[in-house]
C-alpha cells in the first residue's frame, strides 16, 4: 500500500543561522551528509553547503533507498536528486530491501535499517570516496534518546546519548547538529523557503521513539519548557563523566585481569579453542574495590570479549562472586557457594572459584558450551 507524502514548505522571514558544531569538520575534510529527504537532513545539507567554502571541505549527500514506504520513498529519493542537482552536490545513493535483510538476520525493521545505513555509510569511506559521514541528528533527537535510554534502564555512559562523534573501523560520523533544536531547524528552513519531505511513520504510534515524540516530551516540557536543553547538557555531562573513567578503568584491567583459570602446579591455562575469550579476577582484589569500580571493571572486561552486560545482569555476576551490596535482596535463580557458574546473554558465563571470579564468553554469543 502506498503511503501518504507531504512536502511543506514555509513563508520566508529574515535570514537566520543554523547553530552547527564547526569543531567536527576539518579543512579538506570530503564529507557526505546523510539525507532521507525530511526536515533535519535538508537543513543540514543547505546549512554545510553555504558554509562549506568558509570551512574548506568538498561535500556531497548520502542516501539509502530501504525498500520501505513503496512510492512515498521513490518521491523522496526524487526529490533528493532534484535539491542536490539544484546545490550542485554530488548525491551518492545505495538501494537494499530492509524487509527482506530483517527476516534473514532476526532483527526489526529499526535494527536492520540502522545496519544497513551504517554499512552504507562505512563502504563510502572505505572507498575513498568521503572521509566521514554527517547525521543530521538534532538537540530533540538528542533529549528523545536520553528518555528512551532512562525507560530502559541505562548505565551512565548510555545517559551520553548520542555522541557528537561516533568512531567506525573506517572512518567516523559527526553529528554537527546536536547543538540545534527542532524549532532552529524549522526556522532555518523558514528562512530559506526551502521545502522538505514528511515520512508518513513518523505518525505511527508503533514506534518507541514517535510515542515518546508524541505524547511523553509535550508532557515533560510541561514541567520545564527547556527540556530538550536539560536533557542535552546531562548527556554531556554523563559522556564527561565515561570518559574520564575509561583511563582508570584501562589501568585496573591491565594489572588485575588474568587470562585462563589456574591449574595445579602453578601457572594458568588458556583457552585451546579460537572460539573461546575468558579472563579472571582474584576475589580479594576486587572486594577491595569500591562498588561503582567493581561494576565498571567487569562490564569492562566483558565488553572487550565483545559483548555487553546490562545492570540485572552485572548485579547478578557480583551476587554470584559474594561482591553485591549487603542490601542486595538474595535471586533464587543465582549461586552463591564456590564452584558455581551462571549462564547470561550472547554467550557470557560467569564462573566462581574458592579465590577468582571467571568471566567466559564462547563463539559466536549464539551458544556456550
Amino acid at each position: 500500500m502506498q503511503l501518504t507524502r507531504r512536502m511543506k514548505r514555509m513563508a520566508a522571514p529574515s535570514r537566520v543561522t543554523l547553530p552547527l558544531n564547526r569543531s567536527l569538520m576539518k579543512m579538506g575534510e570530503r564529507i557526505a551528509v546523510a539525507v532521507s529527504g525530511g526536515a533535519d537532513s535538508t537543513a543540514l545539507l543547505l546549512a554545510l553547503k553555504e558554509e562549506a567554502a568558509v570551512l574548506g571541505i568538498g561535500l556531497s549527500a548520502a542516501h539509502l533507498h530501504h525498500g520501505i514506504r513503496d512510492a512515498e520513498a521513490d518521491a523522496d529519493l526524487k526529490f533528493l536528486r532534484d535539491l542536490c542537482t539544484r546545490l550542485d552536490i554530488p548525491l551518492h545513493v545505495d538501494h537494499i530491501d530492509v524487509p527482506a535483510q530483517a527476516t534473514a538476520n532476526g532483527e526489526t525493521i529499526e535494527e536492520a535499517a540502522r545496519h544497513a545505513r551504517l554499512a552504507f555509510f562505512d563502504r563510502l569511506v572505505e572507498q575513498g570516496i568521503v572521509h566521514s559521514v554527517a547525521t543530521a541528528h538534532t538537540q530533540d533527537d538528542q533529549a528523545e534518546t536520553v528518555i528512551m535510554k532512562l525507560i530502559r534502564g541505562a548505565w551512565t555512559e548510555g545517559l551520553g546519548g548520542i555522541s557528537p562523534v561516533m568512531e567506525r573501523a573506517f572512518g567516523k560520523l559527526i553529528r554537527p547538529l546536536l547543538p540545534a533544536s527542532r524549532q532552529d531547524v524549522l526556522a532555518f528552513l523558514k528562512s530559506r523557503n526551502q521545502t522538505w519531505c514528511e515520512d508518513s511513520t513518523n505518525a505511527s504510534t508503533a514506534y518507541t521513539r514517535n510515542r515518546v515524540r508524541g505524547t511523553l516530551m509535550p508532557l515533560l516540557k510541561e514541567f520545564n519548557p527547556s527540556i530538550g536543553a536539560t536533557l542535552s547538557a546531562t548527556a554531556e555531562l554523563a559522556r564527561e563523566e565515561h570518559a574520564r573513567w575509561q583511563p582508570e578503568i584501562a589501568r585496573l584491567l591491565q594489572q588485575l585481569a588474568m587470562p585462563g583459570k589456574p591449574v595445579r602446579g602453578g601457572g594458568r591455562a588458556v583457552a585451546t579453542s579460537p572460539e573461546e575469550q575468558g579472563v579472571a579476577f582474584e576475589l580479594e582484589r576486587l572486594r577491595a574495590l569500591d562498588l561503582p569500580t567493581r561494576r565498571r571493571l567487569i562490564r569492562a572486561a566483558v565488553e572487550r570479549m565483545g559483548a555487553r552486560l546490562g545492570a540485572a545482569e552485572t548485579l547478578r555476576i557480583l551476587l554470584l562472586a559474594g561482591l553485591a551490596p549487603p542490601e542486595t535482596p538474595p535471586d533464587p535463580t543465582v549461586p552463591t557457594k564456590p564452584n558455581s557458574r551462571l549462564q547470561l546473554a550472547h554467550g557470557v558465563r560467569a564462573e566462581r572459584s574458592v579465590r577468582e571470579l571467571r568471566l567466559v564468553r564462547v563463539g559466536d554469543g549464539i551458544s556456550a558450551r
